[in-house]
Order: C-alpha cells, then sequence, then structure tokens
C-alpha cells in the first residue's frame, strides 16, 4: 500500500468510524484500495491508477460501469420528481414484471425486492408456506445470502469439512457468530453434483425446498455435470420439494432467461439480482403462479410475509427497464459479443497454461471466467478444496493487480467479462497474465511448473443443453 498513500489516508479515517473500515466485510481484502471512480470496463484508484476490471463488484456490471443509458433513464427518473410512494402498485414495477414475465419462460408472477439475500430468503419461506415443511437443501462451495438459515461456510478448508461424504450431509458450519443451533438443525449441507446425496437427506426428513446456484459462480465457475440439473428436477417431482434455482450471479449474464434457460431445466421458483439492474440495488423472486399466488392466499394464516419499504424503489426499477430492454435488443446480440471476448479470453489463457508448462484448467461460460490450478475441472468445492493451488492463485492474483488488471484477489473468484471490455483489453490482459505467471513460476515457491503440459479446458454447454423441461406435479402443497 506504500504506492497508494490516499487510498490509506481513506482508510484510516473510515476506521474511525466503521469497523474495520469497509460496510461489507468480504470486500476488506488486501492490496488495500480505494477506488474512487468508474467508466465502462475500467476503474480508478484514489492515487489516480487506472485498471481494467473483471472484478465488476461481485459481477453485477455486466453492461460495464455507469452505462450511458443506464445512467439516464435513472437521471430521467430524478428529473421527472417520481418518488416511492408507499402506498399502492405503480406503472414501474409494472413494466418491470411484464418484461420479465413476457421472456422468461420459468417466470409466471414476480416480486420486487432489494437484494439476492432478501430474494433467497423469500424464496425459501414461501416454499416452506406452501409444502408446510421446515427443512431445506444447500450445497457445499455455493452461498445464498447471508440470513441465518443459509449462512455456511462457503469455502471450508478440508480439516474442517472432513472427508468426502456421499451419500450423506456435511455438518453446518456457521459463516459467522450469532446464527442460533436450531436454524443449523433444519439446513442440510451436500455436495454438488450429487444426487444420491439429495435422495439421502430427503429419505431422512421432510424437505421444503432445494436452494442452488446452478453453477457454483462463488468458488468459481464449478458447472453441473450432464444430467443433474435434470435430476434435481426428477428428485423434487419425487419427494415434493420445491426446487430454487439462486440464480442472483448467473441471472442476465449469459442469457436474458438465466442459466435455466440454457439448461432446459424449469425449476419451481427462481431468484435473480445483480446483472438485473446492472449495479443498482434490486433483486426478483419469480416462478410458478400457483406458488407466487401464497403472497395473497385466500386464507390469511397461509400466506408468508412479504414486506419492504424500498421494494420497487422508482431508481433501481428504472436502471432495471432500461438494462433489460437493451439486453433484448437485436435478439440478444450482446450476448454474442461478450460470449467471443470469453471465448478469446479462454483460448489465450489456455496458450499461457500451455506455453509455461503450468498445470491449470481454465473454467468458462459465456462472459465470466476462472483459472483453477489443477489437472481437471473440479465438481464440487472438495474436490476443488482438495486439488486446487490456492497460494499460487492469490499470489497471481495480487500481482495481476499491481500490473493493472483487476481481479478479486481471494482464490477462486469468478472473473467477469461485460459489454464494455474490448479485444484490446483481452489482450492486455493476457499479456499481463503470461508475465505474472513467468514471475510466479520462476520463483520456485508455487510448485506451479510440471514437466509437460496437462491444460485443458472445460467443455463449453452449447447455447441450450438436453436437459428436459419438467413440471413438478407431486408438489406437496400443505392445504
Amino acid at each position: 500500500m506504500a504506492t497508494n498513500p490516499k487510498s490509506c489516508e481513506i482508510l484510516r479515517h473510515n476506521r474511525k468510524y466503521i469497523p474495520g473500515g469497509v460496510v461489507s466485510v468480504n470486500r476488506k481484502v488486501e492490496p488495500e484500495i480505494v477506488f474512487v471512480r468508474a467508466d465502462g470496463a475500467y476503474m480508478w484508484d484514489a492515487d489516480g491508477k487506472q485498471y481494467i476490471d473483471y472484478h465488476a463488484a461481485f459481477s453485477p456490471y455486466f453492461l460495464g460501469h455507469n452505462h450511458p443509458r443506464v445512467v439516464e433513464a435513472v437521471a430521467k427518473i430524478l428529473r421527472d420528481g417520481s418518488s416511492l410512494p408507499g402506498t399502492g402498485t405503480t406503472v414501474l414495477e409494472g413494466q418491470l414484471a411484464e418484461l420479465l414475465c413476457e421472456n422468461i419462460e420459468a417466470v409466471d408472477s414476480i416480486i420486487l425486492l432489494n437484494t439476492g439475500s432478501e430474494a433467497t430468503s423469500q424464496a425459501i419461506r414461501l416454499a416452506r408456506a406452501v409444502t408446510g415443511r421446515d427443512h431445506i437443501i444447500v450445497t457445499q462451495g455455493g452461498y445464498n445470502g447471508w440470513y441465518d438459515d443459509v449462512a455456511r461456510k462457503v469455502m471450508a478448508p478440508l480439516e474442517e469439512i472432513g472427508s468426502r461424504v456421499s451419500p450423506g450431509e456435511y455438518r453446518f458450519i456457521p459463516m459467522g457468530s450469532g446464527i442460533p443451533a436450531s436454524h443449523q438443525q433444519t439446513t442440510h449441507v451436500i455436495n454438488f453434483n450429487d444426487l444420491d446425496s439429495v435422495r439421502y437427506v430427503c429419505e431422512r426428513y421432510p424437505v421444503a425446498a432445494l436452494i442452488t446456484e446452478p453453477i457454483l459462480q462463488n468458488i468459481g465457475i464449478v458447472k453441473p455435470q450432464p444430467g443433474y440439473l435434470a435430476g434435481l428436477r426428477e428428485l423434487a417431482d419425487r419427494y415434493g420439494f420445491v426446487l430454487i434455482f439462486d440464480e442472483v450471479k448467473t441471472g442476465f449474464r449469459y442469457s436474458f432467461g438465466g442459466y435455466n434457460e440454457l439448461s432446459q431445466v424449469k425449476p419451481d421458483l427462481v431468484t435473480y439480482g445483480k446483472a438485473i439492474a446492472n449495479g443498482y440495488p434490486l433483486a426478483v423472486l419469480g416462478g410458478k403462479s400457483e406458488l407466487m399466488n401464497y403472497f395473497i392466499h385466500p386464507d390469511k394464516s397461509r400466506r408468508p410475509l412479504l414486506a419492504g419499504t424500498y421494494n420497487a424503489h422508482p431508481v433501481p426499477v428504472s436502471a432495471a427497464i432500461a438494462t433489460l430492454e437493451l439486453l433484448l435488443e437485436n435478439e440478444g446480440e450482446v450476448y454474442r459479443c461478450v460470449d467471443a471476448l470469453g471465448a478469446k479470453m479462454e483460448k489465450g489463457l489456455e496458450a499461457i497454461l500451455g506455453s509455461l508448462e503450468v498445470e491449470g484448467i481454465v473454467a468458462r461460460q459465456g462472459s465470466a471466467f476462472c483459472v483453477y490450478f489443477m489437472d481437471h475441472a473440479p465438481r464440487d468445492w472438495h474436490d476443488l478444496a482438495q486439488h486446487h493451488n490456492f497460494e499460487a492463485d492469490t499470489k497471481w492474483r495480487r500481482a495481476l493487480i499491481d500490473r493493472g488488471v483487476y481481479i478479486f484477489p481471494e482464490a477462486t473468484k469468478q472473473c467477469s467479462i461485460s459489454t464494455t471490455h474490448t479485444e484490446a483489453d483481452v489482450a492486455f490482459t493476457l499479456e499481463q497474465m503470461l508475465e505474472t505467471l513467468k514471475m510466479i513460476t520462476s520463483d520456485g515457491a508455487s510448485r506451479l511448473r510440471i514437466s509437460h503440459s496437462s491444460t485443458s479446458s472445460i467443455e463449453e454447454h452449447p447455447p441450450r443443453l438436453n436437459e428436459s423441461i419438467v413440471s413438478n406435479p407431486n408438489l406437496v402443497i400443505d392445504g
């Protein structure tokens, strides 16, 4: 931080009034850099240094920072004197709901919230209200929010989680203190890509819901194996639980309909956030009307609580409308463009790993990518924790930041390409990746260099997978 004196001074000031100086503790990372401006694919720190941004604030900026059409939509709302009435409905929330319901097959109706955690929490509450059951299933290495029901450690080390369990479940390891043991008793943690463990839990507990990211994107890009998502759909039908896809990170980044559209597996409920409003705070819970209508169930005792002062605030709603309209233009041309950039990044990284004889694999889905320093594509967190070189990953990320390429400086975190990145940005990034990997492999500290190239890439999913769309005729609805 010696080269960032203004960042240091801002942090010293903030620590006087904010614990640690940062209002979200997962942002407290090394190096400690204070960013003061962003535009498109670039950010500038308090000391004036420019970076190409692949972090994208944990990925909401699919259109890049401060996209002019989104900014103008927000400015117009402010100029026009729109406000949040706090009573009745608004024209804007109806427009946004129509855009979503008319263009996403998995969504019959929606509610608007402010954060992804709110959306997934509301989804679980709704599933419990519908089924009359309490237990839920979550995945090891997945992240579904900060609230008590799901706040298990995302990246628990092997010494904490122990040896692989399948079929079966892992103990709930809280992400932090203050989580009652009673919440942990109804949440069952299993491996991703493990249908046998889903059956194991369902045969022992009354399961209300299984919630999962369709791709684990809080530990990079860990993809579902062929048939896994369809298998979840089948098990939801068989055991009567609500299948929830947490698409807070995957939604709108690969296709307008999210990963459920690409996989052609239809969940009962789906949550969106992040990219939906290109950085403005907005989240969505949507799904089948017969479930969503429980919010207005004629028997008031059956209604799950739904409330929120800032739900459908006109500023983020207008940003979302502008974002979605842009994504829909020219039959989704924007997705084809960013996928092409992602392919260039993937091909370039593979060439770098091969030329340096580094054991590694490039995982990519569309515009998101991650490099794993291991000899195969990870199938779940346990596999990743056992085989990935975390020390080398972290060292590489920090070296890239020093060279003006900002990726989050924590091992395995996803990198995101936006619509405003250019081929020149990708070329520059690859140059820096080559030079920093040369440096890491030459210092002998990270056991990266091997005697032959074992680099391979994960097979890219085609635009649509051969997964079946099925409904859930056996969904258990309590009353």
